[in-house]
């Protein structure tokens, strides 16, 4: 088993807390991605696991031993860093072999493993070349190479692609996948690319400014995200935000912005209800719309319908997002590549009702998707 446990979890360098007491579960097994933007602390949390930080305190266990103490070297991890850390001097044959030589592992054991991971990494014909030979995607794998032949526990992984360029990245994601498939080990993997995490992660771990803000799988971090950062965070371009007015008409429940009126539709009502949050009139929210969720027409086609007018145009080959001004907020819209519309011309706007998403402003937290034990522990009765 090589479950990995965060318990109250604590970073800090100097006065600054990079870690704010993390509580987080990562399955025996599982490809779990620690996803946010710079200075999260999602990297103070992989080199804590790793050993190359000290915890300022909680606790950290691996296979159900707490390491807090643990020299990183006797943790039966295994870490690829964003720099390959590769020998120059050395072949990558011997890049490979150095952690078992280190180990004095005997000589057959050291080929026999060399070779079955330049194997799986399809690099079995770059053994004797050096570094200075080969390309940076080349590179990584020689160093993921390194890694498989010890044999860990677990892998952890910062950003180990972020430096590629974007088919490069593309190629090495599914590489990545496909070599955890076939490891069958646990994977622990920071990024701040959140296509990354959507594309790996068996879950992701989002965090913000030292907190865990969410963590899930990959559909519901995209569909049910809790609060407006993981929902600002994740996807491209990113959700669209409109500061509201949740109120009724009659006994109707309505969403007011900026001139419009938007029914709340039964589904969601239903899903106000169930979340246990009670109907507050007047109160002030924000309701998200992702661009691919929201409908572009030239023509009005329903009541509900709202007019606006085109900010600018983005094509990108297969689709395009469009930049559409509706009242006086600015909002994107993914729409087909065929949808001929030019600066200032009228469209018009329709947010299915069962696509958007509820915020309250003051909190930023979901609505309809509150948080429950944020951590992941409860499902593994932790």
């Amino acid at each position: 088993m090589a479950e990995v446990l965060l318990k109250d979890v604590v970073k800090e360098y100097g006065s600054v807390e990079a870690v704010k007491k993390l509580n987080l579960c990562c399955n025996d097994k599982e490809f779990l991605v620690l996803l946010g933007p710079s200075g999260c602390g999602k990297s103070s949390t992989l080199r804590m696991i790793a050993g190359l930080e000290d915890i300022t305190r909680g606790q950290i266990s691996i296979g159900g031993v707490v390491v807090n103490d643990t020299h990183p070297s006797k943790r039966d991890i295994a870490m690829v860093f964003e720099t390959y850390a590769l020998y120059p001097h050395k072949t990558v044959f011997e890049n490979m072999a150095y952690p078992l030589r280190v180990r004095k592992t005997p000589g057959p054991e050291i080929d026999q493993k060399v070779r079955r991971a330049a194997e799986i990494l399809e690099i079995e014909s770059f053994l004797d070349r050096y570094p200075r030979q080969l390309s940076g995607g080349q590179k990584q794998r020689v160093a993921i190479g390194r890694a498989i032949v010890r044999e860990p526990k677990v892998f952890l992984m910062d950003e180990p692609i972020s430096h590629l360029d974007a088919k490069l990245r593309s190629h090495m994601r599914g590489e990545l996948k496909h070599l955890h498939k076939e490891l069958n080990q646990t994977f622990i993997y920071v990024s701040h690319d959140q296509t990354e995490a959507m594309a790996m992660a068996d879950r992701i771990a989002v965090m913000n400014l030292g907190e865990l803000q969410q963590f899930d799988t990959p559909q519901n971090i995209f569909n049910k995200p809790v609060n407006t950062f993981v929902a600002g965070f994740v996807g491209d371009p990113p959700m669209n935000f409109l500061p509201s007015l949740q109120t009724l008409e009659g006994d109707k429940w309505v969403l007011k912005f900026d001139g419009f009126t938007l029914k709340v539709s039964e589904k969601l009502r239903s899903q106000i209800i169930a979340s246990g949050t009670k109907f507050q009139q007047d109160l002030e929210v924000i309701l998200g719309a992702r661009p691919e969720h929201i409908i572009l027409k030239t023509e009005r086609t329903s009541e509900e319908d709202m007019a606006g007018k085109i900010y600018i145009t983005e094509p990108l080959g297969s689709y395009m997002i469009v930049d559409v001004m509706l009242g006086g907020e600015r909002i994107k819209v993914r729409a087909d590549i065929g949808f001929n519309v030019e600066p200032d011309d009228r469209v018009f706007v329709e947010l299915p009702p069962d696509k958007i998403q509820l915020f309250n402003a003051k909190t930023s937290n979901s609505i309809i998707h509150p948080m429950d034990d944020v951590s992941g522990c409860a499902a593994n009765g932790q």
